[in-house]
């Protein structure tokens, strides 16, 4: 058990804390993040959120071996139900998916009153979190996109402001990212590539699956996607 190093995914989400905070990390998992982020001074303590017995335990046992069990506490519950008003003001959420991760912070919005950040992880579904943040008061800060171990995440930071502040085009930028679509890195690049190819396979499938109102809906709602990508890859001089 070590949490002196952090994947490449965890410490970018570590480097959007501000120094001093006190964080909640919810779905904690092992707990590494927190022991990191509080061994290497960002912040000054943490609560680990975890709703599985069996993570529970080990984020307990990673703090113990951690010896910070008097700065970080270790908490078993569902979301945001871990915490107390006003006891952290950065929360960070990662390795999940976007709706849930959207879920947690609707069903847990009472206890949003004295966080200052949100640092946000989904392994897929960004949009549906993008779309939560602008409809709740939450200005999009920052945002990083990465590939480890042949997987790409994206990470997201925001604070209490403007939510209308990063957005031009709504319906792209909730889907791709105002930040990252305007780097458009090669790995932002190579991740739009991958989900048309998927999107388009989807949609043969479609086609061999009959028709209903439902099915139309949802091959509507896919070729949007399609379109939104394909014209912003032909704006940027990239075909696929």
């Amino acid at each position: 058990m070590n949490a002196d190093k952090l994947s490449k995914r965890l410490e970018t989400v570590v480097s959007f804390i501000p120094e001093g905070s006190r964080i909640a990390d919810i779905g904690s998992d092992h707990a590494y993040l927190p022991c990191y982020a509080v061994d290497k001074g960002i912040a000054v303590s943490g609560i680990a959120g975890e709703v599985a017995e069996g993570p529970y335990q080990s984020a307990v046992k990673q703090v113990k071996y951690s010896l910070l069990e008097d700065v970080i506490s270790v908490r078993k519950g569902d979301g945001l139900e871990v915490l107390n008003q006003n006891e952290a003001d950065c929360i960070t959420i990662a390795g999940m998916g976007g709706a849930l991760i959207a879920s947690i912070l609707e069903n847990g919005k009472d206890k949003l009153g004295g966080v200052s950040r949100l640092i946000l992880q989904p392994n897929v579904g960004a949009a549906a979190i993008r779309k939560w943040l602008f409809e709740n008061g939450w200005e999009l800060k920052a945002e990083k996109i990465l590939e480890e171990d042949n997987k790409i995440y994206e990470i997201l930071a925001a604070d209490r402001g403007n939510p209308k502040t990063p957005y031009n085009q709504f319906e792209r930028e909730f889907l791709l990212g105002p930040f990252l679509l305007k780097e458009n890195s090669p790995v932002f690049q190579q991740k739009w590539e991958q989900e048309l190819k998927q999107w388009r396979n989807i949609i043969e499938k479609m086609k061999e699956a009959g028709d209903s109102p439902g099915l139309r809906e949802r091959k509507a709602q896919v070729l949007k996607k399609i379109d939104i990508v394909e014209e912003v890859f032909d704006e940027k001089g990239k075909r696929t």
